[in-house]
């Protein structure tokens, strides 16, 4: 998402689509948002709850894309799965955070971060979720739904009506189709990142996956071959501090509250959860890369390195037995133990 001049930037499909234009959104371009509304800190704390810590904004300008106020009515079309930050994906989450500003996104994300990856991720109603429902209900302009559950390339589920109750149907049978309950803990897995998750932004989700899954002291390895950057937009950020644990952050707030919160939550989020000892980060999970990134690299980043040249991915298959898992295609489906 670049910075645009205006509210979008138009693309034309040729043939046999040509009245159908992409519009581009710019989440840090501040002509091309509309204000719909304010969530006040009262409001913010009744829908955090438990959750709630002073890191969060005391005040959160709802801003969405003007082109949303610009249309009669708004059709969203997208699949639902467990999400890390949300619970499950879909819905009104296309609208806050997909194609609002930057205060909804970091928000969003920093109390996804508050509640953990463990705690939310497959979980249907979360703290997240909440406030991305509140800030819709300021949206003046009619929303339909299309959600779509998919395993693969098949589809599984479509669910058409308004945007929360297609968006609650779809995430109901996501929870049957796209959770792998395991009957014990694994010590290793081999995480495969597919090719579509060419930054390590994304190919998170081969961690946020497998850590509901993961024993204490165990390591999750993220295989990705093809991978050789972190994040071409917040790489500056992420190599200044690094991947740790909720706590690291929290126990020296003033260093690191600059920082955006988007990006603070995608640190704690891969690096998973953990405690301080006596001003020490203790991970439960240990994350290691094994891609194009340098070990000098991930030594900086906090995160173990493996030669993907040295890996075999044939030899972790098949040995679920041993704590072993293999996971050919990461990213989707969630890995959680009963």
């Amino acid at each position: 998402m670049g910075k645009l001049s205006a509210s979008y930037f138009p693309i034309r499909l040729s043939a046999p689509y040509p009245l159908i234009t992409l519009l581009n959104h710019a989440w840090d371009a501040p002509s091309t948002l509309a204000t719909i509304g304010v969530m006040e800190a009262d409001e913010i704390k009744a829908i955090a709850g438990e959750r709630w810590h002073p890191s969060l904004p005391n005040r959160i300008p709802i801003r969405i894309n003007r082109a949303a106020l610009e249309y009669d009515h708004i059709f969203i079309l997208g699949p639902t799965f467990p999400h890390e930050v949300v619970g499950f994906s879909g819905g009104a989450k296309y609208l806050f955070p997909g194609i609002s500003g930057a205060e909804m996104i970091n928000a969003t994300h920093w109390l996804g971060a508050l509640a953990g990856v463990v705690g939310t991720i497959g979980v249907k109603e979360t703290p997240v979720r909440a406030m991305i429902h509140a800030a819709a209900k300021r949206l003046a302009t009619p929303v339909t739904l299309i959600a779509l559950t998919v395993e693969d390339h098949e589809l599984s589920g479509l669910f058409i009506g308004d945007q929360l109750t297609a968006w609650s149907e779809a995430a109901d049978l996501s929870a049957q189709r796209h959770i792998h309950w395991c009957e014990k803990s694994f010590q290793r897995v081999l995480s495969c990142a597919p090719p579509m998750y060419d930054e390590l932004w994304t190919a998170a989700k081969a961690m946020y996956k497998l850590e509901p899954a993961m024993a204490v002291g165990g390591e999750v390895v993220i295989y990705a071959p093809h991978l050789d950057v972190v994040s071409r937009v917040h790489g500056k950020y992420i190599y200044e501090i690094g991947y740790h644990i909720l706590p690291y952050f929290l126990a020296d707030w003033e260093r690191f509250k600059r920082v955006p919160l988007g990006v603070l939550a995608h640190s704690t989020h891969l690096r998973g959860s953990g405690v301080m000892e006596n001003g020490v980060e203790k991970p439960n999970v240990r994350v290691t890369l094994a891609s194009q990134i340098s070990p000098e690299d991930c030594a900086r980043l906090n995160l173990g390195y493996l030669d993907p040249a040295t890996v075999n991915p044939n030899e972790w298959k098949g040995r679920e037995a041993e704590g072993i898992l293999y996971v050919s295609k990461a990213g989707e489906m969630l890995y959680r133990v009963r």
